[in-house]
């Protein structure tokens, strides 16, 4: 059985997304659809825009968004049996998998970004790789900081990321890297996503998702909040939603996903992370990229 796994922020680079507007009429048409719907013109910033331009919230994760579900849209005879995103990438694939329409997909993407930029220029915060070492001392040191410094993402065996006030993960990757961390190191990112610090965003974004339509999907999607499948719409939605203060559980997702019988995953979207990280799960499973 094939699984296909969707990117999250990070995955983005300077000419996303070109070659496919260039070769596909139908991509171009959603490209073009997708400057009317953003209001502006992203797809000049995907093509010509610089790293910096591509790591702003409000055009990384609609810019992550359309590569991967155009570039999904020309897969011919598209008919997945099990699909993961990873954060963001979870909308992207909720929309190739038919239970979001492209252009309230796309929309609700929008206001996620705007609505997690907004809450970190509000609050200034910062995230951090925590490598070599196992989730439940990193879940006990975050325990001990009276700072908010919660787990973020659990990427893969002995990968995680945190997410905090910048006070409370500078203490943790002190005493992280003390207790024999093999690396702790503060990621460039623009706030704590996936913790507490989120809130202001989950609250703007709630009415929107509360009032999108959202359908049985074609297949079981596997939510980052829970990694177990569903199918339920009012599920799916309610994920979508814990999901912004909530912990992305790759790690367990991935495991779920072999459990149920994926025998292989292919990574629709830019760039390589989720194979990397599907690759540390278990050397000897196949991934490809679309």
């Amino acid at each position: 059985m094939k699984a296909y796994v969707f990117p999250g922020q990070g995955a983005q680079h300077p000419g996303m997304g070109k070659d496919l507007y260039d070769q596909f009429e139908g991509a171009k048409a959603l490209f073009e659809e997708a400057n009317d719907i953003l209001g502006f013109n992203i797809t000049q910033l995907m093509f010509d825009g610089t790293e910096e331009d591509l790591r702003q919230t409000r055009v990384t994760q609609p810019a992550i968004f359309l590569h991967s579900v155009i570039l999904a849209s020309t897969i011919e005879d598209f008919k997945p049996e099990m699909v993961a995103g990873h954060s963001l990438g979870e909308f992207s694939s909720l929309v190739a998998n038919k239970a979001l329409s492209f252009g309230n997909g796309l929309r609700l993407v929008a206001q996620r970004a705007q609505a997690m930029q907004k809450a970190c220029e509000a609050e200034p915060s910062t995230m951090a790789a925590i490598i070599g070492m196992e989730d439940g001392i990193v879940e006990e040191v975050c325990r001990e900081i009276d700072d908010i410094v919660v787990p973020a993402n659990y990427n893969s065996p002995g990968q995680i990321v945190i997410s905090g006030s910048i006070p409370g993960i500078d203490e943790a990757v002190t005493k992280l890297s003390g207790m024999g961390a093999k690396r702790a190191i503060k990621l460039s990112v623009g706030g704590a996503f996936h913790s507490p610090l989120m809130e202001p965003a989950r609250q703007e974004l709630e009415a929107a998702i509360v009032t999108t339509a959202v359908e049985e999907p074609i297949c079981p999607v596997y939510q980052n909040v829970t990694a177990e499948p569903s199918s339920d719409p009012e599920i799916i939605r309610e994920n979508l939603l814990i999901q912004l203060t909530a912990p992305v559980r790759w790690t367990q997702t991935v495991k779920n996903m072999l459990r149920d019988g994926a025998s292989s995953f292919t990574e629709i979207g830019p760039g390589k992370v989720l194979q990397g990280l599907i690759k540390k799960v278990d050397r000897a499973i196949l991934t490809e990229s679309a």
